[in-house]
């Protein structure tokens, strides 16, 4: 068993016309047994900008502070919030910093860009980014993901409040 399955998760986030979803599981796990049905693995970066994280919880934690932090100096210096596009580097960047102590995370990265051009990517442990126009997925059950996916996805859907 891989240590990306140690806590178990499934993410995915998909765009519509102007505007894009991002949904995860809530349970935490030991491998079969179940820890917690509360757990936290979407986080709002800023009004439009989401973040998703799966695999271990608490790499997964660590990881967001980290992004936290880092995405406030932005803020403090540029006095603007990040584009998607920005942040996908930086999250990158933060993954290839540890490529040989990794995080065991899987991030997904949604968000709204300039013109509300919804933006979503997903990237490995090291930061090596998957862009998409369409869908992503990430965790353990990103391969039931994929097929839920491919027969729900319709290009320019749009959302409803």
């Amino acid at each position: 068993m891989s240590i990306f399955e140690y806590n178990g998760s499934a993410l995915v986030a998909m765009v519509g016309k102007n505007c894009f979803a991002i949904a995860s599981d809530r349970r935490l796990g030991v491998h079969l047994q179940t820890v917690a049905t509360d757990f936290q693995r979407i986080f709002k970066i800023h009004d439009k900008l989401f973040l998703g994280l799966s695999g271990l919880g608490s790499d997964a934690q660590t990881l967001h502070q980290r992004l936290v932090f880092r995405h406030k100096l932005y803020q403090l210096r540029e006095e603007r919030d990040m584009k998607p596009e920005t942040f996908a580097s930086l999250v990158s960047a933060v993954l290839y910093e540890k490529r040989f102590g990794p995080y065991f995370c899987q991030p997904v990265i949604a968000g709204l860009g300039d013109d509300d051009k919804p933006f979503i990517c997903t990237m490995d442990s090291i930061g090596a980014k998957e862009l998409a126009k369409d869908f992503v997925v990430a965790g353990t059950a990103s391969e039931s993901l994929y097929g839920a996916c491919e027969s729900m996805f319709k290009p320019d859907m749009i959302s409803r409040k």
